[in-house]
């Protein structure tokens, strides 16, 4: 167990977030128009500029470009002096999905062949892992300040860093918090520091019960950040695998989740091996559980499971191993339609991470 542990996460109006919130809100248009769409689509951003691209199956016709407009205004990128707005021009390569993938799939088997990984511990109240906790609420916090008007010098793009300490397993302190906020030139650094630790980050500590130290902090380390989102920085859908899943406090899978319907292992296996290990945990049979499940493509069971404890077992491998995997079964289908996934619940997953928010069916306890 590391002694000092890292974990970042991003802003919802971050380059590659707006392309993971871009291609799931097509993954939900798609199966509002038809539940059994398929979708594999990916997004791209850049200085006024927007690509869609990828593989769509479904009896109903989403406008793209009109849903990616919707986003990405939503989302706050509306001034020209942004150099990327909810205007900029949209070039789609939207195809229907290749008739050899479909044959399997239309089989009930699964849309891809890999691994995949659940993880959930005790150290929080929603089973996730302190690191990745406390930078999800830092970013979501400052997408907060900004949209309540509370600073309304923010611009919508961010980033944040936590360093916790551990002790004996258990986290002990917050050692470093670096954030970075996009703004109007006009403010001043010592002014955007001492509302980002007076608004933000000492409400935060504070909720999670850590000493607050003024020190710790670092805000925009490089100095004045003016110009926000894809004019400074190009974004990808999936790039944020490690932050979408457990800030890599728990190893991650092959593949992004977004952009994805719920056929492709990808996603919903990933999402089933959450709440496995959730339960597990919150049943106090484990303090630590990583779960792995692997797929082939076209076939709807998986070819191999696996439970990890880290050695904080509290019944036998036998008892863990039987309750598990009596809570779901891990076939495809069967996964679908217990945790309800062909519904368009996608775009929401897509900022602040996949895990740890009760909203989820993933998320719910036995």
């Amino acid at each position: 167990m590391y002694k000092l542990f890292t974990s970042e996460s991003v802003a919802a109006g971050h380059p590659d977030k707006i392309c993971d919130q871009v291609s799931d809100a097509i993954v939900d248009a798609a199966l509002k128009a038809e539940p059994r769409s398929k979708v594999a689509v990916e997004t791209l951003v850049t200085k006024d500029r927007i690509v869609l691209a990828g593989e769509v199956t479904t009896k109903g016709h989403p406008n793209y470009e009109e849903v990616a407009r919707g986003v990405i205004k939503a989302l706050g990128y509306t001034k020209e002096s942004f150099g990327f707005t909810s205007r900029s021009p949209i070039e789609t390569y939207i195809h229907l999905q290749s008739a050899e993938i479909a044959a399997g799939v239309e089989q009930d088997g699964a849309g891809d062949q890999g691994m995949m990984f659940g993880f959930a511990t005790n150290e929080t109240e929603n089973f996730m892992p302190t690191p990745i906790s406390l930078a999800h609420s830092l970013v979501q916090g400052l997408d907060r300040l900004r949209e309540s008007g509370k600073l309304p010098y923010l611009y919508p793009d961010g980033k944040s860093e936590v360093t916790v300490s551990y002790e004996k397993g258990k986290p002990k302190e917050v050692e470093r918090i670096v954030l970075a906020a996009a703004h109007e030139k006009k403010i001043t650094e010592k002014q955007l520091r001492a509302d980002i630790f007076k608004y933000l980050v000492k409400p935060i500590l504070n909720r999670f019960d850590f000493a607050v130290n003024n020190d710790s902090l670092v805000v925009n380390g490089a100095g004045p950040w003016t110009t926000p989102g894809p004019a400074s920085d190009t974004g990808v859908t999936g790039r944020k695998i490690v932050i979408d899943t457990y800030g890599g406090f728990a190893r991650a899978g092959g593949g992004a989740f977004s952009g994805k319907d719920p056929t492709k292992v990808d996603r919903s296996g990933a999402y089933a091996a959450r709440y496995i290990a959730k339960n597990i945990v919150a049943a106090k049979l484990a303090d630590r559980v990583e779960i792995q499940v692997a797929y082939v493509i076209g076939q709807p069971e998986p070819l191999a499971r696996a439970i990890e404890t880290f050695g904080t077992e509290r019944k036998s491998m036998k008892v863990i191993e039987s309750f598990a995997w009596g809570l779901l079964k891990l076939s495809v289908p069967a996964i679908i339609e217990t945790l309800r996934l062909r519904r368009p619940i996608y775009q929401e997953t897509a900022r602040y991470g996949h895990f740890g928010r009760e909203n989820f069916s993933w998320e719910k306890l036995i």
